[in-house]
């Protein structure tokens, strides 16, 4: 491990159920790599394994020598070894190992299979050795090396297992058939007889709990994941959808007291809980697919709705929660504390507006529409009282521990003008501009649909919005005319051309002309990689592949954008971005990172990786799905 490092993922293979997730190398064992590990929720239980075997007589340990993954499905991957230790002197093995890891809520099973090709019965002895750990996840990511004290008890009535107990967060592990002991680790061993060209079959598991959670597994698999629908005779469309709902189906989460209401965590391997402005983005992304998971992710966001005016949590009357933790989240090195219910997210309100809208549109049933409507109202309410003074939604951090930016792109260097100089709050972004007034619309719809009152004044209040952004949001430099990417302290357009202007795309807030000099912007060579849409153009000073929002390349990025572009009817545009996710897919084997590199596919094969971005991620996922309705045209 690398310390004080943000530990890389692009290498590791994951299986998940969320809350849980196993992280490990393409051997299948933990621990060689920062990341690797059992997690649920945010602890990681175990934090290495070791498989070895031997001659039934012979205490030498010999490693498996792995020669093939699988990866199943989301939650389930099948590794292959041979044991050219226990074989014959021929050169073709005869001796192969498997070893099927299955990962479901709070629970890992392996279920390890000799296979042998061999004449006469093979005696052979398998040992496995875990290393628990209970480390907090934040520390993992922090590239900490913490330990925990934990204690180690016989099973009671499982005299196979062993319970381990960490104050409060326990795991059992169980192997039957084996003696299972535990001191510094525990350590399962098999004594085995496989006959003549037969197999022989063992298996262990890793059960755990962790009474802190704030978020439950969803009961039952999504029938769409089993499902999908039929992406055309594109073969790399095809395999990326099939990926990506089941990685879909592995990331449904539900809140405790309320188990029918699903909503998509936000990824792996940080962030398997709720975060709005995901959930909001990955569900209307997928409603092609599945519109329920829409109505109840508004209806979990509704709960949670901001019902007073806190600082300290960001919470305003009618806001739209950011994220859901089990206790106070703290991010070493970078100075941000984040309460339990965080609401710092200036975009996350209209976006749920937003999706009420289109669901409501999508066939979502009546009497659910009706049942939010006062959400809806206190919704419409903040965007309108929290306008700044100048009539844009914005957003500062007041308390100098929370995000310093709260759009999508979140991170500290986020808003930078051209010169790489990062623009001071408060901070109106232009896509914010273009959610609130297409949200304001679709809200106002819904009101005078349902015979409420308000619907002119919203109307109004939202064509004023689009009169304002129209007199103030465009810059002009060598690029062009284009909309900045947000209004700064002192009134002015940042003038760096970037990807949030694509999302003005079919939300009303441009005329038809400008949606087409936005789109001819986007889809040309400073912005438009081959492998998806930059975040930044190139010719921004800040601009940097692998910067995390300066540069890189993110999938749900890219599809809004072109579906956008769909919508305003610039289907051509939008196909260009569709290929560019298509090739990038193909690279990084249908399960598209968070981000990747922003490097021109005339330069490079294949883009890099960023190599800390998570996945499976719910919104890149979620991308396969706006791209097929694309296509579908």
């Amino acid at each position: 491990m690398t310390g004080g490092l943000q530990p890389f993922l692009s290498d590791g293979i994951v299986a998940l159920r969320a809350p849980t997730q196993v992280w490990s190398g393409r051997d299948g064992e933990l621990g060689r790599h920062a990341i690797d590990g059992l997690y649920h929720g945010d602890t990681r239980f175990l934090r290495a394994t070791a498989l070895t075997y031997g001659g039934a007589e012979d205490e030498t340990e010999t490693a498996p020598e792995w020669i093939a993954l699988a990866e199943r499905t989301a939650s389930e991957v099948a590794f292959d070894a041979v044991l050219r230790a226990v074989d014959d002197d021929w050169p073709d093995p005869k001796v192969r190992l498997q070893r099927v890891r299955t990962v479901a809520d709070g629970r890992l099973d392996e279920r390890l299979t000799v296979r042998s090709h061999l004449a006469e019965p093979l005696a052979l002895r398998l040992r496995l050795r875990l290393t628990p750990d209970f480390a907090p996840l934040q520390e993992v990511k922090a590239g900490a090396t913490p330990t925990a004290t934990w204690t180690a008890t016989r099973g009671g009535d499982a005299p196979d297992a062993v319970d381990i107990d960490a104050g409060g967060a326990r795991m059992r592990i169980a192997a039957s058939g084996a003696r299972v002991a535990a001191d510094a680790e525990v350590t399962i061993d098999w004594m085995l007889t496989c006959p003549p060209r037969g197999e022989v079959e063992v298996a262990w598991s890793a059960v755990v709990a962790d009474p802190s959670l704030v978020v439950r597994a969803a009961a039952a698999p999504a029938p769409w994941a089993a499902r999908p629908p039929d992406p055309g005779t594109d073969p790399r469309l095809a395999r990326w959808v099939r990926r990506a709902l089941s990685d879909l189906d592995a990331l449904r989460l539900t809140l405790p007291g309320h188990p029918d209401d699903e909503f998509l965590a936000a990824g792996t391997p940080w962030f398997l809980t709720l975060f709005g402005r995901d959930a909001l983005w990955a569900a209307r992304l997928l409603l092609p697919v599945d519109a329920a998971i829409a109505a109840s992710t508004l209806r979990v966001l509704a709960r949670l709705q901001g019902r007073a005016t806190d600082p300290a949590t960001a919470e305003e009357p009618g806001k739209i929660l950011h994220e859901l933790r089990a206790g106070e989240l703290r991010m070493p090195g970078e100075g941000i504390i984040l309460p339990p219910r965080y609401y710092g997210t200036v975009d996350a309100t209209p976006l749920w507006v937003c999706l009420l809208g289109e669901a409501a549109g999508a066939g979502m049933a009546e009497d659910e529409v009706r049942a939010l409507l006062p959400a809806l109202e206190a919704a419409l309410g903040w965007m309108r009282a929290g306008a700044g003074d100048d009539g844009f939604l914005e957003y500062v951090d007041e308390t100098g521990r929370g995000l310093s930016n709260q759009g999508w792109k979140d991170s500290g260097d986020s808003i930078q003008w051209r010169t790489g100089a990062l623009a001071a709050g408060p901070i109106a972004l232009c896509e914010v501009q273009g959610y609130a007034y297409e949200a304001a619309h679709a809200g106002a719809d819904l009101l005078e649909r349902f015979g409420r009152d308000g619907a002119d004044d919203v109307r109004e209040w939202a064509d004023a919005l689009r009169t304002r952004f129209q007199e103030r949001f465009w810059v002009t430099t060598e690029e062009g005319t284009y909309p900045a990417i947000a209004l700064g302290r002192d009134g002015k357009g940042v003038d760096t051309l970037t990807s949030n202007i694509g999302h003005l795309l079919g939300t009303g807030i441009l005329d038809p002309a400008q949606e087409a000099e936005v789109a001819a912007l986007l889809t040309g060579p400073t912005m438009s990689s081959g492998f998806g849409l930059r975040t930044m153009s190139t010719r921004g000073a800040g601009y940097w592949p692998l910067s995390y929002h300066g540069g890189s390349v993110w999938a749900h990025d890219t599809a809004i954008v072109a579906r956008g572009m769909a919508r305003a009817g610039l289907r051509d545009d939008a196909r260009v971005l569709v290929e560019g996710l298509l090739a990038a897919a193909d690279a990084f084997g249908y399960r598209m990172p968070e981000l990747h590199a922003g490097d021109s596919a005339e330069l490079t094969p294949a883009p890099a990786p960023y190599p800390a971005a998570c996945r499976p991620q719910a919104w890149s996922a979620a991308a396969a799905v706006a791209c097929l309705a694309i296509a579908r045209g």
